[in-house]
Order: C-alpha cells, then sequence, then structure tokens
C-alpha cells in the first residue's frame, strides 16, 4: 500500500477507555491526549468506526494540531471487542482520502493485529 500527499502519519493509543495517548508518528508534533468522543480520533474511538473526512474544518469538534492538515481518515485498532488504539492518517488536501483508502487501511490494521501480540 502507498499514500501519497500525506503530511501525518500515526497511532493514537487507548488509555482506560478515556483517552487517546499519541503513540508512534511521522510528521509534526502533534495533540498527546485526545478525549474519547473529541476529534476525528476520539470520534473514531468512542464508536469503533472509521472515518474518512474530507475537510476537516467542517467536521464538528475538529482538534487542529496541524493547521496544515485539510483530510483525514482514521482507523480504530479493536482487538476481541478491545479498542487498543486508532491508526490517524491526514493530508494538507481537501478530499485526498475516500472509502478505497479506509479499506486499505482497514487492511493494514488487520494485519498487524495478526502479526503483535495484544495480551
Amino acid at each position: 500500500m502507498h499514500l501519497e500527499d500525506i503530511n501525518w502519519a500515526g497511532f493514537y493509543l487507548n488509555q482506560q477507555d478515556e483517552e487517546l495517548l499519541l503513540g508512534p508518528f511521522q510528521g509534526k508534533v502533534a495533540c498527546t491526549n485526545i478525549p474519547f468522543g473529541k476529534g476525528v480520533c476520539g470520534t473514531s474511538a468512542s464508536e469503533r468506526a472509521t472515518l474518512v473526512v474530507e475537510d476537516v474544518d467542517q467536521f464538528d469538534g475538529h482538534i487542529a494540531c496541524d493547521a496544515a492538515s485539510r483530510s483525514e481518515v482514521v482507523c480504530p485498532i479493536v482487538v476481541e471487542e478491545r479498542l487498543i488504539g486508532v491508526l490517524d492518517i491526514d493530508s494538507p488536501s481537501l478530499k485526498r482520502f475516500d472509502n478505497e483508502d479506509a479499506k486499505g487501511l482497514e487492511k493494514l490494521v488487520d494485519t498487524l493485529i495478526t502479526a503483535t501480540d495484544f495480551d
């Protein structure tokens, strides 16, 4: 899988089902803590659903960690109904991501889950 036009990619990890804590990432320094239900990442975590946001400025409650980001896709990492965290990918372009990207990232997360011991 190859994604072009990306300015941030990383993981936020579940902290006691209350907030996400910044994990490994590549890009500018980002928000370190995101409450469940807040922003794209917190909403994805609380709903346990992949979110594709064409324009982050139109997402109610968006948390702007990098003003250059214009669109975003967030995929939850769920193992045996337990949320481990989310994979967050940002782009400086509007409408950068689509459902095909989301499906590819979900497959990537499934591969990560299979290759990792989350006990």
